[in-house]
């Protein structure tokens, strides 16, 4: 489960109304959530939040519904964890009754925009989380409705330096590993591939991430380090935090792409950095967020991450000799699923969020467990 940071500056548009131009493309929402009663809730969570969202889009839309599930662009989506006091109980987190909890959910394409604002009407009053109930008391939007040429044309100070702030695991996939630093051209990357596919207006990607790596210049960080569980199967290494940066004086010349990055920088919030960000990873503030002290919520959710990545390195070193992506991919799901099961989640819940038939499920915790015991069985 993704750990957020906050901040006490947080900035919502209260008295906008919930309702935008047809043409809208982008939109930023922050639901405030009220826990019906103190419960258990498992650590993975946000795989039921990003679940329960997904079904909300099916009952209302089944055509976007098909397309979330199976498009291969990216996902013009993006969810957070929750955001409030989640206390540890045992190898849980506990929310508490009466409590308040903020879930931010963010559009980038027209059609999800448009899908929120016919949901927006006829919203459940409850978000069904797994034994964990959660009252919708209101909705705001924080991000404020726009389109993609405003983005574009918006009037910005081309001098003027920027902030970035991660304010929940964020990481980059390269060479098929993770990695967890916020290179502006990793960065720019991540924003421009949802631009090229959501804007169109696409842009030439290797000559805009050359001008990136040239010229973005780094002036302030402050990052942590973390591993989480994060998605359905295995763990991310990623980062929280925050940077500073700015363009330097050559690369004002090229007007067109120094009016990109600062697009791109708007739109940032808009579309989280990374990958996974469906999963509540990645989300992004164009302020300066000093993150908050580890929290024990937070030690619990980073102890299933490491402890993820700890078994898929045992068994994949088991499995090296057959290698190959299906035996990485079993080596995963293997860690997965004990890793889950020795956090004390029930096995029907973990198939459940696996999408993985429950005989199967049992099967690879009994198969796990013996390969810790004896590592020469490979099964």
């Amino acid at each position: 489960m993704p750990r957020a940071a906050t901040s006490s500056k947080r900035k919502t548009h209260a008295n906008t109304p919930l309702s935008w131009a047809d043409d809208t493309e982008l939109v930023g929402l922050v639901f405030d959530l009220e826990a019906t009663s103190t419960t258990s809730l498992y650590s993975q969570y946000t795989i039921g939040l990003h679940a329960w969202f997904l079904d909300q889009v099916r009952q209302l839309n089944p055509h976007l519904s098909a397309y979330l599930h199976d498009g291969e662009s990216e996902k013009p989506f993006n969810i957070s964890a929750l955001e409030g006091q989640l206390l540890p109980s045992g190898k849980q987190l506990q929310i508490q009754a009466n409590q308040t909890y903020h879930w931010h959910v963010n559009a980038i394409s027209q059609p999800v925009v448009q899908f929120l604002s016919q949901w927006l009407t006829q919203l459940p009053p409850i978000l069904e989380l797994r034994n964990a109930p959660l009252q919708i008391k209101q909705v705001q939007i924080i991000h404020p409705p726009t389109t993609y040429s405003q983005l574009l044309n918006s009037p910005t100070n081309k001098y003027s330096d920027i902030s970035l702030s991660f304010v929940s695991p964020t990481s980059f996939r390269r060479k098929g590993h993770h990695f967890p630093l916020p290179v502006p051209v990793n960065l720019f990357h991540s924003y421009l591939r949802r631009w090229n596919d959501f804007s169109g207006t696409p842009v030439e990607q290797e000559a805009f991430l050359e001008w990136i790596d040239e010229n973005v210049i780094i002036h302030q960080h402050r990052l942590e380090s973390v591993k989480v569980a994060a998605g359905k199967r295995g763990s991310v290494t990623g980062f929280t935090g925050a940077m500073s940066c700015g363009l330097s004086k050559p690369a004002l010349a090229n007007s067109e792409f120094t009016q990109l990055f600062y697009a791109l920088v708007q739109l940032a919030p808009y579309c989280g950095t990374g990958h996974k960000t469906t999963f509540g990873l990645g989300q992004t503030r164009l302020d300066w967020v000093e993150a908050e002290q580890t929290t024990p919520s937070g030690v619990l959710t980073n102890l299933l991450g490491e402890r993820i990545d700890e078994l898929t390195a045992i068994f994949t070193a088991q499995r090296k000799r057959t290698g190959g992506e299906r035996a990485d991919k079993i080596a995963s799901t293997w860690a997965t699923i004990l890793a889950r099961r020795e956090m004390g989640e029930s096995l029907q819940v973990i198939a459940q969020d696996l999408e993985m038939p429950y005989i199967t499920v049992k099967t690879y915790v009994k198969l796990a467990r013996r390969a810790l015991k004896d590592p020469t069985l490979k099964s």
